[in-house]
């Protein structure tokens, strides 16, 4: 577990990975108007003890017309459903909002920048949580008390209810991660493989390329051909060939 954690933490640190998760899964018209050019991960922001200790989100931001929007990525790889997955993230973002108010990101008395959270998980069970805190509060309320209470929502893409027909048709890297993910067969795998050497040729993608050699190595060949000998390779390349 611990090692798929880190290796889907090392994809999602590359800024391409993070553009087409939000430019294939996002689908809002809104996200038009991003300026994936801008994209850059919130990394010494006068982060609070409490973010920086996790590892399982990573926060990048991007500019949205005159103002960022921060984007909340949270990798969920439990093997049971978190029910309280919105309560955890109304505390992540409002840390957030102190760490960036702190930090002097937005100017004194201003509004807040927008937050879009997303939740990737890729476990076994059907996803069942609540996306909504709304549905988690008592929901026998008088009009006027409900209307106090705290609200957020987030984003679910549950990996494993995309169609690999779906998916084929993006030429996209998070796509192919998640086809990968839901691979059975040998042929899949290479499909997929064949892809991302067609896409990731380039130079300053070197990268992103070791860090999906990475994680084919440690975490999908051993879940798939348990036993398997696989040979010390460090391109995509030299992982098609195998």
């Amino acid at each position: 577990m611990a090692e798929h954690d880190q290796s889907y933490k090392l994809l999602f640190s590359h800024r391409e990975m993070v553009a087409d998760l939000v430019r294939g899964f996002v689908r809002e018209d809104w996200v038009a108007g991003l300026d994936f050019d801008t994209l850059e991960r919130v990394r010494e922001i006068g982060v609070s003890h409490d973010l920086r200790e996790r590892e399982d989100d990573i926060i990048w931001r991007l500019r949205w017309g005159e103002r960022w929007l921060y984007v909340y990525l949270l990798l969920e790889f439990q093997s049971t459903v978190d029910r309280l997955m919105a309560v955890r993230l109304l505390t992540y973002v409002g840390l957030l909002y102190q760490d960036l108010a702190a930090a002097g990101e937005f100017p004194a008395g201003g509004p807040l920048p927008p937050v879009l959270p997303i939740v990737l998980y890729n476990g076994q069970d059907a996803w069942t949580a609540k996306t909504s805190l709304a549905d988690l509060i008592e929901p026998d309320l008088p009009e006027h008390l409900r209307h106090w209470q705290p609200q957020i929502r987030y984003l679910l893409l549950e990996e494993r209810r995309y169609a690999d027909a779906e998916l084929a048709d993006l030429r996209n890297v998070a796509a192919a991660l998640f086809r990968l993910e839901n691979s059975r067969a040998p042929e899949d795998i290479e499909r997929v493989v064949a892809s991302l050497v067609d896409w990731l040729a380039a130079p300053e993608q070197a990268a992103l390329r070791r860090a999906f050699v990475a994680w084919l190595k440690r975490v999908l060949l051993p879940a798939r051909v348990p036993g398997a000998d696989i040979p010390h390779v460090i391109e995509l390349q030299e992982m098609q060939a195998m």
